[in-house]
């Protein structure tokens, strides 16, 4: 059996598993909005506890958070080690109060909780903005699904979103959350031992952590660095966007679910030590895997396809396991994207239109059409190209919009302010506002959004205490105003914090200038692969000459993902003339016909003749650094020289012609009229490595 059908056969056979795992939970749902919302507030803590770190991680962290690792290196530890605090802080304090309310009022959407009455205006616009982030959040997950297909399966990015919408409505209509959160459950089981069982192979195949510690110095010395270089804003603001972004996870309706569908708040308790004692091997785990992907990938995973780093591994190491992860890849992505689904149903039926919140079959109808909007935005993500292709980015601008949105709106809550309906949605807009313009300037590379979208929802909120008369002054609810020597001592403590790690950012970041604009010397190390697009025969007549198409799509070869850099055209004949008559024992024997070749492609050509078989190649890049030595160079310089450059893809032209030799002489007949010509074009793709000498 061939690796691609290893990987299909495990593939299938997991996601059955998966698949009947969230069927069984047909046997004990109920047919109400209750249970198939909020499983009727009954859930196990482990069970919540263990869905909550699949729906919160999922695509995001097999493929977005592996794909910013192996760009980032070891500066990405703050966003696993900052993040999780805030988490821990979320999951203490703001999952306490969202547990409590949520009991207490009956609620089931989080965006019922930014009001105290039910159907008001603000609770009403949370719902509009929660289906708008969280339907780009869904179709972020569609597409981790699709990606991980075409890596593993090579499948089209759009068929495997299309099989994934298939799969949450199934999921949803089965049972509801709690068929999301059973199958979440068992394939992070599977999941956290296939990526141990990774992990391990992966070090083992890169010499360890030293070795992987080496491997990563080659490439370059800022992947080793904990900071990243050109950061415009400094690192305060870098990392405090990773704090504010972990305690955005109380502003997921998905994971909020999870919370809601505990009985009380001792069931919460026991679910938090579950979610963390589960999710912290598993970052850990993800971040080994992400750097391995990139000491192993190097050269051959362009940045831009980086994502696609953990199928890949997994596929390279062992076809069983590449199909045990692939499928928990989809599963958790599947079930993340119908969590996501059912938030967006409980908003809709809650918040926006409550008169129909107890018709199930309604219900179900608003989960159909959002899974379908999700469906949509994924495709037409495909279409623009580094952002609405990346699973990082879409997660990043929907998980921070929805942090902004929520989080400081549940803070006040907390502390005891009730802002009335101007006040509350005045906040929002601003957190959407602050998230949207700063992705739209770019500055997100610098701070994730998590900074301006929470900060304009607390800037709006203290300028409507200090200037609003119908809000109230005290913006800190029932707690005291700090007195002037509290506020002192914090902005101090505040200031020696931000000077530190500033100055340890000047002192320890990389300058900038990574080993990819670093002049020096490299050893080039290179492999080409062939894959057919034409072979075939003609007969040529002397002086004709004849043109073929060819197309790369004819290719016997995947050639998805492929650096092509040349063509080569095989050529080979064999002469058939004869002669005949009483002289020809005197005269010239049969002479070898001439044979010319020409191949065109977007504008380039190469070409050569002979009256014997012969190749030649049509090459775009320089075939002479491979397997050398060069200096005075730079990294990016060499890839420049290497790289495709996108060619490859498309229609070539190859034209033959016949030049006939005739042999004989006097009373010495040639019956020479033409040539016999075979054929063939191959495409040559080129994997190399760059090591700093």
């Amino acid at each position: 059996m061939s690796e691609d059908m290893l990987i299909l056969f495990s593939f299938l056979l997991f996601m059955g598993i998966f698949a009947g795992v969230g069927i069984a939970s047909m046997w004990v749902k109920k047919d109400t909005t209750d249970d198939y919302l909020v499983a009727g507030r009954g859930m196990h803590p482990a069970l919540a506890a263990l869905s909550a770190v699949s729906t919160w991680n999922s695509g995001y962290m097999f493929i977005g958070f592996i794909g910013f690792i192996f760009l980032q290196g070891y500066s990405a530890i703050w966003i696993a080690l900052v993040s999780t605090i805030g988490q821990l802080v979320a999951w203490i304090w703001l999952y306490k109060y969202i547990q409590k309310e949520g009991s207490e009022r009956n609620l089931r959407s989080l965006s019922s909780l930014v009001s105290s009455k039910s159907g008001a205006p603000e609770a009403k616009i949370a719902a509009i903005l929660s289906v708008f982030f969280l339907a780009i959040y869904a179709a972020a997950q569609l597409t981790a699904g699709g990606v991980a297909l075409k890596s593993m399966l090579g499948w089209h990015e759009i068929t495997g979103i299309l099989i994934g919408f298939v799969l949450v409505v199934a999921y949803c209509y089965a049972g509801g959350i709690r068929a999301s959160i059973w199958t979440d459950a068992a394939q992070s089981c599977v999941m956290i031992i296939g990526s141990t069982i990774l992990c391990l192979v992966a070090l083992g195949k890169v010499g360890g952590l030293s070795g992987l510690h080496n491997e990563l110095v080659a490439i370059d010395p800022a992947m080793v660095n904990i900071y990243p270089s050109g950061l415009m804003f400094g690192a305060t603001l870098w990392i405090a966007a990773f704090f504010l972004g972990g305690l955005g996870v109380a502003g997921q309706p998905q994971v909020v679910s999870r919370v809601m569908t505990l009985k009380d708040d001792s069931d919460r308790k026991q679910a938090m030590v579950w979610f963390f004692v589960w999710q912290t091997p598993f970052i850990a785990l993800m971040f080994l895997i992400g750097l391995a992907c990139r000491a192993i990938f190097d050269g051959t995973l362009a940045p831009e396809d980086a994502e696609e780093g953990l199928p890949m591994l997994a596929q390279s190491l062992n076809p069983i396991l590449g199909g045990v992860i692939l499928a928990s890849i989809f599963a958790a992505t599947m079930s993340t994207a119908d969590s996501q689904v059912l938030a967006c149903t409980a908003a809709i039926t809650d918040d926006i239109k409550p008169e129909w919140n107890q018709d199930h079959g309604k219900t179900k109808g608003v989960t159909l059409a959002i899974a379908a909007l999700a469906t949509g935005i994924s495709l037409v993500g495909q279409l623009f190209p580094g952002f609405g292709d990346s699973v990082f980015a879409l997660v990043v601008f929907a998980v921070y919009g929805l942090g902004g949105i929520f989080v400081p709106l549940i803070l006040i809550r907390m502390a005891g302010y009730e802002p009335d309906s101007q006040h509350t949605i005045s906040m929002m807009v601003a957190a959407l506002l602050g998230v949207l313009v700063w992705t739209l300037l770019g500055f997100g590379e610098y701070v994730f959004p998590s900074v301006p979208g929470m900060g304009a929802a607390f800037a709006v909120h203290f300028a409507f205490c200090w200037k609003r008369e119908l809000s109230n002054s005290n913006p800190f609810g029932r707690y005291k105003m700090p007195t002037r020597q509290i506020s002192v001592m914090g902005a101090a403590f505040l200031l020696t914090f931000v000077v530190a790690i500033e100055g340890s950012y000047l002192v320890a970041a990389p300058d900038g200038a990574s080993n990819a604009n670093k002049v020096g010397s490299y050893s080039i190390n290179g492999t080409y692969s062939f894959h057919e697009i034409a072979e075939g025969s003609e007969f040529i007549e002397d002086g004709e000459s004849i043109p073929i198409d060819a197309n790369s799509e004819d290719s016997v070869d995947s050639l998805d993902g492929l650096n092509i850099v040349g063509v080569l055209v095989t050529i080979t004949h064999q002469d058939d003339e004869t002669v005949s008559g009483a002289g020809c024992a005197f005269a010239d024997p049969p002479q070898d016909d001439t044979v010319d070749a020409s191949i065109g492609y977007s504008g380039l050509s190469a070409s050569d003749s002979s009256t014997g078989g012969f190749d030649f190649r049509l090459d775009w890049h320089n075939s002479t650094l491979i397997d050398n030595t060069v200096s005075n160079m730079t990294k990016s310089e060499i890839q420049m020289m290497l790289d495709g450059g996108g060619l490859g893809l498309g229609e070539y032209e190859l034209i033959l012609g016949v030049a006939v030799q005739n042999g004989g002489g006097a009373f010495c007949t040639s019956d020479d009229t033409g040539q016999d010509v075979d054929y063939k074009i191959d495409l040559v793709s080129l994997e190399y490595t760059i090591t700093a000498v």
